[in-house]
């Protein structure tokens, strides 16, 4: 898995690619985490990511709930047919923002 950062203002971009599954999903929350403090918003771009585990999907709820405890938001952009049918398969699409 890679991870690429970049910011606007308070605004956080975050490009994930490869795979968040039970070995990288550890080092995907610790980056972000560290992150949270420090921003308004944050953006995950999934253009790149080829799987997401249950161990990645509770980062993702994990980290959407920290963010919404202090009105911020998290939103997930460029999901491919692979990643949204995991979504949808977990009804993670219906509590993810998803664009």
């Amino acid at each position: 898995m890679k991870i690429e950062k970049s910011y606007s203002d308070k605004d956080l971009m975050v490009k994930v690619e490869g795979r968040i599954d039970t070995l990288t999903s550890q080092e995907l929350e610790e980056s972000l985490n560290n992150e949270l403090n420090n921003i308004d918003s944050l953006t995950l771009d999934f253009k790149n990511l080829e799987y997401i585990s249950s161990a990645g999907l509770r980062v993702l709820i994990a980290t959407q709930k920290k963010l919404k405890e202090n009105d911020k938001s998290l939103t997930i952009i460029n999901v491919n047919d692979i990643i949204k049918e995991i979504f949808r398969m977990s009804g993670f699409d219906k509590i993810l923002t998803i664009k």
